[in-house]
């Protein structure tokens, strides 16, 4: 009796821990479990439009088309005429086996892309005969087109989901298309909207049997949104044909707003190289050019000394500290020394020689030997040299310079602002101004991007103030609202001491280096450079052609563009970058060029003879060095 009393009890608590186990596995973990987890349910996906993208006056940038990719389920796949298959594909067996293999590695139960991007007419073929190989579909995919055959570095461009990716989100799956550079990237969530997805019930067959949970799941597609961006494309366009068989960047902003108005790299390349079965070849072309660097945004990544553009802030912290005045006068004998050894001199072609010179003739003329001096005194002004030195680096970053801006693209660099602690850790036995000399002039460790030159001359402009630079105006027509591009970031010197040095940029102009590169009408203000450049070749340094650079604002009041022009191995910046930075600001503010004879020049002017001087140059030397290495 007590036995049979027993075994009733152990049957009960068996029948109720399985029930209760059950209950758990349906009821509670079982609702709470993502359909495409289980093996019964097939999802399919409805990609939405991806977002449009304009130019500042509506102009398409970037539009979407109709793609087909062959989509495969390895578990669903059955014994397939191979052959056959491959052939209607127009890829070979190993390519098969390669991509079967791929699919089975990252998930046997979900679909992958087998073969993207069908074109049209293939398309159409294998759609009729695509029933008889079950565990593949087509999927409609939109991708990119580029009416405009410009901006790559600005518009960027979308590839496919890796498997890395893919693992590590809960929303993208691998194959699937997703932003990968410049603005495509930076707005990946605004652009491409949210897919949508149809859940279905499978038997034991693996046949579709109805909705699952009638389409409890299910969800519609959303549109993504449309971009506006700060971009005005015929001013992109023309910098880009000016840039024409050279090598540089430009970089022009709205003062009043911090609105990217162009953002030219050279050499750039066509959008559309990015898009299509022929994505993949292209890419391998243009990141692997080593020599020309095509995906480089020199704009953005190129790190270059700013050379005299920089007196310019020089010039106005020594107001900002009252270590000068404009009456403040220099005698420059065609250089300046600041030591006894032959070396320690700094030679000056401003062309005043022995005549006393203000700031205005200084930073017209360029004069090394004015702003050596105001340096020296700056950093004098302290008790201490670190002192001292620390208080002119945060002067000098409060233009934004040492540091990354902020701006709404993927990437970029800080630059450096060297403070005391760098010389400090370099020098164990002491350093004083005279020391870091050429920072005076825009060389020695001070090292900037053209887009924080270009933000520091619109800090200018503005008279002390500048708005985080920024590519997107409007989302879905509404304007950003972002406080980080709407409220101005003042610098640490004065309104007040703008006024002499913003005199001084027009002289540039009028009577300085810049004088051959007036526009009748406009007033241009601004201040060329010329940057020694030197590369190490087997720990040998080795100094190659000089970079041509140039900064400008125009008009002089109420600025509606700033902008910095950098071209490497230019020569002097009077002749390569002066010219195009005037035709730049006639092309914007007037629409219409009037110096055609200086237009056709800078367009046809190539600098890839310099170029390939310069790799046979560093060949050589690499030679040399490996024939002295191999002597006995």
């Amino acid at each position: 009796m007590k036995r049979n009393i027993l075994l009733i009890f152990l049957i009960t608590l068996i029948g109720f821990i399985y029930i209760g186990r059950l209950f758990q596995l349906q009821i509670i973990i079982g609702s709470k479990t993502n359909p495409v987890q289980s093996a019964a349910v097939k999802i399919e996906y409805d990609y939405p439009e991806r977002g449009y993208i304009y130019d500042r006056k509506g102009k398409l940038l970037v539009a979407n088309q109709l793609s087909y990719d062959v989509m495969v389920t390895p578990k669903d796949v059955k014994p397939l005429d191979t052959l056959e298959f491959c052939s209607l594909l127009k890829i070979t067996k190993e390519e098969f086996k390669e991509k079967y293999k791929k699919a089975e590695k990252y998930a046997r139960w979900l679909p992958s892309v087998f073969v993207k991007q069908l074109a049209k007419e293939d398309f159409a073929f294998l759609q009729e005969k695509l029933h008889k190989y079950k565990g593949f579909y087509i999927q409609k995919r939109i991708i990119r087109n580029y009416p405009i055959k410009s901006a790559a570095n600005v518009v960027g461009y979308i590839s496919e989901v890796n498997e890395q990716v893919a693992k590590n989100s809960d929303y993208y799956e691998q194959g699937e298309l997703i932003g990968w550079w410049g603005v495509e990237k930076e707005y990946e969530n605004v652009l491409r909207g949210i897919k949508g997805k149809k859940h279905f019930k499978r038997n034991n067959l693996n046949k579709i049997t109805g909705s699952y949970k009638d389409g409890m799941y299910d969800t519609l597609a959303v549109p993504g949104k449309d971009l506006m961006l700060t971009i005005d494309t015929e001013l992109q366009q023309y910098g880009e044909k000016l840039m024409a068989g050279k090598r540089g960047g430009i970089v022009a902003i709205e003062p009043s707003t911090g609105e990217i108005l162009a953002l030219v790299t050279a050499p750039s390349y066509d959008p559309n190289m990015m898009v299509g079965r022929e994505r993949s070849a292209n890419s391998v072309k243009l990141f692997g050019d080593t020599i020309n660097n095509p995906t480089y945004d020199r704009g953005l990544q190129g790190v270059y000394s700013p050379g005299s553009p920089f007196k310019i802030i020089n010039g106005l912290i020594g107001l900002q500290e009252k270590v000068i005045d404009e009456k403040f006068t220099v005698r420059c004998y065609g250089g300046y020394r600041y030591g006894k050894k032959p070396h320690e001199f700094m030679g000056c072609h401003c062309g005043t020689y022995g005549r006393p010179i203000r700031l205005k003739t200084a930073i017209a003329k360029s004069c090394n030997s004015y702003f050596a001096t105001v340096y020296r005194k700056i950093i004098d002004k302290a008790d201490k040299t670190e002192i001292g030195f620390d208080n002119w680096s945060n002067h000098v970053k409060s233009f934004g310079l040492g540091n990354y801006l902020g701006y709404d693209l993927p990437v970029g660099q800080k630059g450096y602002i060297p403070d005391a602690k760098f010389y400090n850790d370099w020098y164990k036995f002491g350093w004083g101004p005279t020391t870091n000399i050429s920072n005076a002039i825009g060389q020695g460790e001070v090292l900037t991007t053209p887009i924080q030159l270009a933000n520091a001359t619109a800090a200018i402009a503005n008279r002390g103030f500048y708005y985080t630079p920024h590519i997107v105006k409007k989302i879905s027509n509404n304007q950003i609202q972002n406080t980080k591009y709407t409220i101005a970031k003042k610098t640490s010197i004065d309104p007040e001491y703008f006024t002499p040095a913003v005199e001084a940029m027009l002289e540039v102009f009028k009577t300085g280096t810049g004088k051959w590169s007036q526009v009748k009408g406009i007033e241009i203000c601004g201040k060329t450079g010329t940057v020694e450049n030197y590369m190490k070749v087997n720990g040998e340094k080795v100094q190659l052609e000089d970079h041509s650079i140039l900064v400008a604002f125009a008009p002089k009041e109420n600025p509606k563009i700033a902008m910095a022009v950098f071209v490497e191995n230019g020569g002097y910046g009077s002749v390569i970058a002066a010219p195009i930075t005037s035709l730049m600001i006639e092309k914007y503010l007037k629409g219409d060029i009037s110096r055609k004879h200086i237009e056709e020049r800078m367009i046809n002017m190539s600098l890839q003879n310099i170029y390939d001087k310069q790799i046979q140059k560093t060949d050589s030397l690499e030679t040399r060095k490996k024939q002295h290495l191999l002597k006995p």
